[in-house]
Order: structure tokens, then C-alpha cells, then sequence
């Protein structure tokens, strides 16, 4: 026997030799086979006993309310705003988490569709009915979330039972700044303003406190209560039904233009008058 031959035994019994290493690598081969197989079955198993978990959905699952506002979103909404309301970049922002009463208030006052980008959304003629608007809006709700807006027969309670006085002295320190006392409305920077207030109806009026559009800030229910935008909207309805018994009123532009329509008109007038009844005698 060679010596080259007597070694080979020993090599076989040496710990960590050659041989230690290829069981070793059969070992964990063999585990990892089985592990599979047992996976596999258990999953197939799994699958065969429960399909309906196996069958996940990738849309959200919508009311009958909320797939009537999709098919109206899909014809006015997704060119700007995209399929799923995601947005599109340069044309719509994202309507995920705007919630159903920026909807509603955007398209019920005819500010949207857009029919082009500009310094802000004015108030227009609305293309879609109340009910339409509404449908939409319950789509976005139910896609993303967000605020909502009571429902009518709560909101005209709410308002019927207001406080005039409290919504006034609220209305004159959170809105008169842009609106004015008089509520016509005012100029902002930058080309836009601040709407007037005499053709919002009481749901625009909470929308729009609810939601902030555009450089208007958010009144959300911890800023102003329920109760206290209830109280504002009273106030409004009551300024909006005034039918000025003291006279012309100038279009409520507050004391300035006031003074001076008085100055031009009525000094005018009686210096006239002065001059006519001069000549005369």
C-alpha cells in the first residue's frame, strides 16, 4: 500500500474534511426540498379550502350612490383629476382626502369642470344638477375620505334654530376681513378675491367653511363648531333677506363709497338746486 493510499481513510475521518462537507451540503439541500414541498401544500391546501381569500379585489368596493358619481366623474372629472382621483400633474390636483363636501361645493357652484386654469375658480353657471353633484362627491368619499356635510334636513334645523346675533359678531371677526361687513365680497392679491356671499346658498356656505377653497382658510370643527357655522350661515340668510327700508343701498359697499356718493350726488344736487332757485328769483 502507497502512502498516498493509506491517507485516503484517514482522510475520510478527519472532522471537516471533503467528504464532512459534500453530507453537509446534501443535508441542507434535502431541508430546503422539503421545506417547499410542505409550503406548497399547505398553500394549495389553503387555496382549495378557502378561494374567496385568494380572490383579492384591486378596486374599492362601492355603493350603488358612490358607481353612479364614478360614471359622472369619468365623463367630467378624470381628464384633469385622473382615473382613480390621483390627479394629473399641471392640470388637477388630488381629490384623495378632499372628502365629498369640496366636491359638492366645487361642481354645485359651477366652479368646476374648469374650462380653464386661471388665478381662481369663479362662480358660474353649474353643468351638473345637485344630485349629480352629490353622487360624485360620495364617490370621492369613499375612495379617499374627508369632511361631509350634514344632511339637508339637519343643516336647515341647524340654521332655522341659529343664533343671528353670535353668527354676526363670528361672521365680523373669522370672515368681514376678505368678504366684507356687507358681505359683497373683496379683492385679494395676486388677481383673486373673495367672493360675494348674496347667491351662496347655507350648503355652499358650511362646504366652504368646512373646506377652505382656494385662498379661503379651513374652519374645521375644532376652529368653528357645528353650531357656530350654523350661526354664521343665519346671520347671512338674514343680511341676504334684508330688503333695505331705509332705502338705495348702494350696493352695500360699506361707508366709504357711501360718503362719497353723498358728496357728488347730494352736494351736487343742492348746489344745483341753490343756483336754480337763485336764478328764478
Amino acid at each position: 500500500m502507497t502512502s498516498e493510499q493509506s491517507k485516503r481513510p484517514l482522510a475520510r475521518l478527519v472532522p471537516g474534511g471533503p467528504r464532512a462537507a459534500r453530507s453537509k451540503l446534501r443535508r441542507r439541500l434535502s431541508a430546503g426540498v422539503r421545506l417547499l414541498a410542505a409550503l406548497t401544500l399547505v398553500g394549495g391546501l389553503y387555496t382549495a379550502f378557502a378561494p374567496g381569500v385568494g380572490q383579492a379585489e384591486d378596486t374599492v368596493k362601492l355603493s350603488q350612490t358612490a358607481e353612479e358619481g364614478k360614471r359622472l366623474y369619468e365623463v367630467s372629472c378624470v381628464t384633469c383629476h385622473g382615473r382613480n382621483g390621483q390627479g394629473v400633474n399641471q392640470r388637477g390636483p388630488s381629490l384623495i382626502g378632499v372628502g365629498s363636501a369640496a366636491v359638492e361645493f366645487q361642481v354645485g357652484t359651477g366652479r368646476m369642470p374648469l374650462a380653464r386654469q386661471e388665478a381662481q375658480a369663479e362662480r358660474k353657471q353649474p353643468q351638473l344638477t345637485p344630485e349629480e353633484a352629490k353622487k360624485i362627491g360620495q364617490y370621492i368619499q369613499e375612495l379617499g375620505g374627508g369632511p361631509q356635510l350634514p344632511s339637508d334636513e339637519d343643516l336647515k334645523n341647524q340654521v332655522a334654530g341659529g343664533d343671528i346675533a353670535k353668527g354676526g359678531e363670528l361672521f365680523r371677526v373669522n370672515c368681514s376681513s376678505c368678504h366684507a361687513f356687507s358681505t359683497g365680497g373683496g379683492a385679494l392679491s395676486s388677481g383673486k378675491s373673495a367672493p360675494s356671499l348674496k347667491e351662496s346658498a347655507p350648503r355652499d356656505m358650511y362646504a366652504a367653511m368646512l373646506t377652505g377653497p382656494q385662498n379661503m382658510p379651513v374652519f374645521g370643527n375644532s376652529e368653528l363648531t357645528p353650531q357656530d357655522k350654523a350661526n354664521i350661515i343665519a346671520f347671512l340668510e338674514n343680511v341676504n333677506s334684508d330688503q333695505d327700508p331705509g332705502g338705495w343701498n348702494i350696493g352695500r359697499y360699506g361707508p366709504v363709497p357711501e360718503g362719497l356718493v353723498i358728496f357728488l350726488v347730494g352736494i351736487a344736487a343742492l348746489v344745483f338746486a341753490t343756483l336754480w332757485i337763485a336764478g328764478k328769483s
